[in-house]
This record gives C-alpha cells, structure tokens and sequence, in this order.
C-alpha cells in the first residue's frame, strides 16, 4: 500500500517547474535585514516560511538587494521556483494574509524560468530622507539632522559621484565583493521644505554604500569637510577617508530595473 505523502510527492514531481516573482515592501524597523540569518528575523525567512505554508514544502527565495537591518523597501523583487498548480493571485492573497503587516506583496506575476532578481537587475534606486528639524512620526523613517546644512555644496558633491567611480571609500570592510565600480546614473538632493530626499541610481551598489554617501555629503554640508575632500575620497586618495555611516532607518530601496 503506497502512504499518502509518497504520492504526493510523486504528483509535484510531474508538475512542471515554475518561477514566480514578487514586488514587495517592507518596514525592515523589526528585521535584522534582508537575508536569511541565525540572529534573528529576516524578510526573506519571513516569506519563505508563509511560502511553505501555501506549497506545502520548503522555498528559496532569491532578493534583488540584500537590505540591511533597519532598512526599508518599497521595490524590493524577489523570485523563487517551485512545482505547483496553485494560481500566482492564491499566492499573493495566501502571503498577505500570512506576513506580518510590515511586509506587504503588492505583486505576484509569473516569469521565464531563467528570471533571476538579483543577477537580472540592470540597475536600482534608493531614496534616503533627513528630516531638518525634530518630527515624531519621520523620527522612525527620516535621519534628524541638527546641522545648519548648505544645501549647494551638498547639490555639487552628489553631481560628482555621477558616472563610472570605484566607491570602495564608501563600501563597509570585507564587503567580499570583486570589485566596487557603480556607475551611477542619478544623484541629487532633492529639497521638500524642512525634509531632504537624495535619490541615487546605478547599475549596482556595494554595502553600504548609499549611507556612507550620504553621512559624508552631509559632512560637507555642514562645513566639516570640503567639497575638495569629497572628491579626494572619491578619487581614493591616500588619507582621506569617507564619514560615519547615515543610520538605517532613512534608506529605501524604491525600485529594482530589469
């Protein structure tokens, strides 16, 4: 007598494979970032556990960017291959009504099989936002910046990164990368009354990049560094060095380019 699982799984192997993608957003306040770890919640261990509720077995899902802890998305793809006769929307409904409200699938679409999120990204943009004076509700989604900031010198210092650069100055250490050349194609600053929002788009990103990016611009904002030291550290000239790094909570990944 053949057991009931044992014909189950005979059932998926004759289903063919599929690969599904998801647009999602997220509020990384409460995750530990993106990827799957031991120390604690992930966005990717979040969803593949609803996903294996829904499939009955378990999924790996594959990101387009590995978010840090604290950072949000509101763009975020991922893809994942499974063998299965569900409908894509009784996925979509089946993860919203699973995650916890700060992940939310706005999209679920089915993809050639090849569809990798992350290797098949052409590019990506982020937005990160400071807040110039206090605010309870942006305190959580904004950096508060005390600093009286001038706002060309930080205009000049985003037109400078555009193009072809190594940012290895403004990468974390031991980012395990093969190289940290971006091209970037959009860096400005945009200005909304008491509320600063820099968009930045490139072909890829290094870690960290973004908010070493901004703290260092911010540094040149504020006077404490030149916009001659900018482009020093740029050019990875011996004894300068980029800034702090800009806290997490006003990071987002806006949108993934395929």
């Amino acid at each position: 007598m053949v057991n009931t699982p044992q014909v189950i799984g005979l059932e998926k192997k004759a289903l063919p494979m599929r690969n599904f993608k998801l647009l999602l957003e997220y509020d990384g306040a409460r995750y530990v970032g993106w990827q799957r770890q031991e120390n604690g919640r992930s966005v990717q261990g979040e969803i593949e556990q609803a996903l294996a509720q829904i499939l009955q077995e378990p999924v790996s899902l594959l990101g387009a960017g590995r978010t840090d802890a604290g950072v949000h998305a509101r763009g975020q793809v991922g893809n994942f291959r499974a063998r299965t006769n569900i409908l894509v929307d009784h996925i979509r409904g089946g993860l919203n009504g699973l995650l916890p409200d700060d992940i939310t699938v706005h999209k679920a679409e089915e993809v050639p099989i090849e569809f990798h999120a992350r290797y098949g990204a052409k590019g990506r943009l982020y937005s990160y936002s400071i807040v110039l004076s206090p605010s309870a509700i942006e305190r959580h989604y904004s950096w508060y910046v005390k600093y009286s900031l001038n706002l060309e010198s930080m205009a000049r210092a985003a037109q400078l990164i555009l193009g072809l650069h190594d940012f290895e100055p403004f990468s974390k250490a031991n980012s395990g990368v093969a190289h940290y050349r971006c091209k970037v194609g959009r860096s400005a600053w945009v200005v909304q009354e008491m509320k600063l929002r820099y968009e930045v788009q490139a072909d890829r990103f290094v870690h960290g990049m973004v908010r070493s990016l901004v703290g260092t611009m911010v540094d040149v904002g504020r006077g404490y560094l030149s916009l001659q030291d900018f482009e020093s550290i740029l050019a990875k000239m011996v004894g300068k060095k980029a800034s702090v790094f800009a806290p997490a909570k006003g990071l987002v990944l806006e949108r993934v380019f395929y």
